[in-house]
């Protein structure tokens, strides 16, 4: 039964594409290059997990090498198949061209339910599906770049380098072959927190056209929206508490596996976090109530639905009952084509997958950037910005013969580390994709929602490359 429905989200990202391509001028034979993926590869290997051995389904997907190296996550889930990793490898394609990420697009699955196994056998999972990786050079800083995705992280990252130069002893640019790792170990600073700050920055792009705000109802701007999100893990948690301290969105509803809860008082997330560690569960947080039905998420009324979990979790079974404005896409195909067509004759605007969950490659590009250069972002230029704008300040002093307080003069000339380097980089590629994406929108009449303009505006981008390369001259 669920191999069926990762069928069908591999056969709803097709769709996608089929319907965006009509809006393109790229020759057939071209747009079916770009569809395709180019390399897929099934392994089965061993591991001895306690005093038995156990043969392990795995895949990595390189959808499209149009640009190297290929970039995606790599997924931990009893769930895994052939047919969603090559959903996911080409959703990373159409997203890395969206924001402009150099990159041609990839992804990872391996088939095991992490809380089945305990740290040491997980290490020993993760390091032999990356010795099956370097076998066939499916992993390497200019070959194939793997990232996190649902159920691994920065640890598994970690593993993954340390395997990699263990077999690539002295390759200087080593830690470039997978991003997601830990900071002490050449990861960047914002990495956990940047697919869900690019969701909030989607959302809030979102909400600064006031023409488009006034089409759906709502007045612009995030200020006392209010938001239901489905999905407490790393994605879900950082959109919400984002949305919370820096938009003043009011979270006022939230699923996950135990059930879901509902506050129209609003739900503090990063108190319903403490709530959840404390006690196993979302379910009994002062203030909430839970609803009968868990999948009952989709019928609460509100603003902005954020589902954050799983692909093919609105479908054409539910989407009648979905009562949000707005749909911000920040798991990877969380709606089906069939519902899509559904929510539209709504009126409901989806901020799709491919530009608002793109926070995640944007921070992972910086990151591989940074390991290529060999130096952390902010290093150079720190110091000095702090020393200019010193400076400047105490010439305004001299000049106006006042003074400021200390803390006031730190906050004027502080210089930019890693952090506000990247928070800054990520914000300006999500406000400039949105702006792309919806001038394409505007531009060309017939297309009529943001799914099939990001669709054509990646297109035209990957197009652009292959015309380049001079494949399709």
């Amino acid at each position: 039964m669920m191999e069926s429905k990762q069928t069908r989200f591999y056969e709803s990202v097709n769709r996608n594409f089929n319907k965006a391509a009509e809006f393109t001028s790229i020759p057939k034979g071209l747009l079916e290059q770009i569809r395709v993926c180019n390399s897929v590869y099934q392994m089965k290997f061993p591991v001895k997990i306690g005093n038995q051995y156990e043969v392990i389904e795995a895949y990595r997907v390189q959808h499209s090498h149009h640009r190297l190296p290929t970039k995606g996550g790599i997924r931990f889930s009893h769930l895994v198949n052939q047919e969603e990793v090559m959903a996911l490898a080409s959703l990373m394609t159409y997203k890395c061209a969206i924001v402009d990420v150099p990159f041609g697009g990839a992804k990872g699955g391996v088939k095991v339910s992490p809380r089945k196994y305990n740290a040491l056998q997980l290490e020993k999972i993760t390091r032999r599906y990356t010795t099956e990786l370097i076998r066939k050079n499916f992993i390497g800083p200019g070959l194939d770049v793997p990232a996190p995705d649902y159920g691994t992280g920065a640890r598994e990252m970690a593993w993954i380098l340390d395997t990699y130069s263990t077999f690539n002893h002295g390759e200087i640019d080593a830690a470039a072959c997978v991003t997601g790792k830990p900071e002490n170990q050449s990861g960047i600073r914002g990495r956990t927190e940047a697919t869900g700050r690019g969701v909030y920055y989607a959302i809030r792009q979102m909400l600064s056209y006031e023409e488009d705000c006034k089409a759906l109802g709502i007045e612009p701007g995030l200020e006392g929206k209010t938001m239901v999100i489905q999905g407490l893990g790393n994605v879900g948690s950082y959109t919400g508490m984002i949305s919370q301290d820096e938009g003043g969105a009011s979270v006022i509803g939230v699923s996950e596996i135990e059930g879901t809860i509902y506050s129209p008082e609003g739900i503090d997330i990063q108190q319903l976090l403490n709530y959840r560690k404390d006690k196993g569960t979302i379910i009994g947080f002062p203030g909430s109530k839970k609803l009968d039905v868990r999948e009952d998420w989709v019928k609460i009324p509100c603003d902005i639905l954020v589902p954050a979990a799983l692909e093919s979790q609105i479908h054409k079974g539910n989407a009648k009952s979905v009562k949000a404005k707005v749909i911000a896409e920040a798991a990877n195909g969380p709606i089906t084509a069939d519902a899509e067509e559904i929510l539209l004759k709504k009126g409901i605007l989806i901020i799709p997958d491919m530009y608002a969950n793109a926070g995640g490659v944007t921070v992972s590009y910086f990151e591989w950037l940074k390991n290529l250069s060999h130096m952390r972002f902010g290093r150079m230029e720190k110091r000095f910005q702090h020393n200019s704008l010193y400076a400047i300040v105490s010439m305004v002093e001299r000049l106006t013969g006042t003074t400021i307080g200390d803390r006031e003069k730190d906050l004027l000339t502080k210089g930019a580390e890693e952090i506000d380097l990247v928070r800054s980089g990520l914000e300006d590629t999500m406000v400039t994709s949105y702006h792309n994406i919806r001038e394409v929108m505007k531009r060309r009449k017939k297309i009529h929602d943001l799914r099939t303009a990001a669709f054509v505006n990646a297109l035209d981008k990957i197009a652009n490359d292959y015309i380049r390369l001079g494949i399709f001259p």
